[in-house]
């Protein structure tokens, strides 16, 4: 396999890095290496290293600062995926990219499933469904994944701001009634190397939207509550912080969050055999955080 991988210094993008060394024809660029909302040299790059599978790890993440830097939001998670798919389209290669369950409006009881309306409520949400547009209309081989949650040992996450928080503080306030699948970028990372393995082994395709999250899910308030409890379980503290559920209403924040995150996995593993995220299971090595 020959993979060119953007977004390299990212949470999955690092991730990608590690578990592919040695086992892909690699070249992994961050975005000092190349802009991807520089049309002529992503197309320089993918004709000079002609990959067999490009994996779009690169986003503008920001999503409270996006509200503000609507454009460069756009730049990044709209315009540079769909100069990627061009790329992609014209050396027949594989475009797997990286999207999110803020496409959603977040106010569905259930699930949320590939064949869901998408209604995003925030700029962050709005640039990554026209990301995905993009990306669809430009790559015929496309598989488009959604996750939800991001955590990993590198990077700034959720799990890493707790840690920092209980060592500063006695209590926290942790929201408790927005739901959502916790996903691990190495699971992440395992799933988009099965898809591209699939595909470069001249497996038939069922190209599109996926959704890949962890499980099982829980609110906000649950997650930190499992983070500190492996924390003391591997002696990263020494005590567990005093966490007390509060409403979203309690912690405003300028982008408005989905209430309801749970993305329905069924489709990737009846296709791929790729299981949910088992987020749990990650937090076992949370001392590597």
């Amino acid at each position: 396999m020959k993979i060119l991988i953007t977004g390299a210094n990212g949470q999955v993008g690092q991730a990608l890095v590690n578990k592919l060394q040695g086992k892909a024809e690699l070249l992994a660029v961050t975005r000092e290496q190349l802009d991807i909302t520089n049309e002529a040299k992503v197309k320089a790059q993918v004709m000079s290293f002609l990959p067999d599978v490009i994996i779009n790890a690169a986003a503008y993440t920001a999503v409270d600062k996006a509200e503000q830097e609507q454009e460069l939001a756009h730049q990044i998670n709209a315009v540079g995926p769909g100069f990627l798919a061009k790329a992609a389209e014209s050396i027949n290669a594989a475009l797997l990219h990286i999207s999110t369950d803020y496409v959603f409006a977040g106010d569905k009881q259930d699930n949320y499933s590939e064949l869901d309306t998408t209604n995003p409520q925030g700029v962050y949400g709005a640039t990554k469904l026209a990301g995905e547009r993009a990306v669809a209309e430009c790559c015929s081989k496309h598989i488009i994944l959604r996750t939800a949650w991001v955590f990993h040992e590198n990077g700034a996450n959720f799990v890493k701001t707790m840690l920092r928080l209980g060592k500063e503080r006695d209590s926290l306030g942790i929201v408790g009634d927005q739901l959502g699948g916790p996903t691990y970028a190495g699971d992440i990372a395992d799933a988009l190397i099965q898809i591209a393995q699939h595909i470069t082994r001249g497996k038939p395709t069922n190209y599109g939207i996926y959704h890949f999250s962890g499980m099982p899910y829980v609110s906000w308030f649950e997650f930190a509550s499992a983070i500190f409890d492996a924390a003391v379980k591997h002696q990263v503290i020494d005590k567990k912080t005093q966490l007390n559920a509060i409403p979203t209403a309690d912690f405003p924040t300028p982008a408005k969050r989905p209430a309801n995150s749970k993305l329905n996995c069924d489709k990737i593993q009846r296709e791929f055999g790729i299981t949910p995220s088992n987020w749990q299971l990650a937090l076992e090595r949370i001392e590597d955080y």
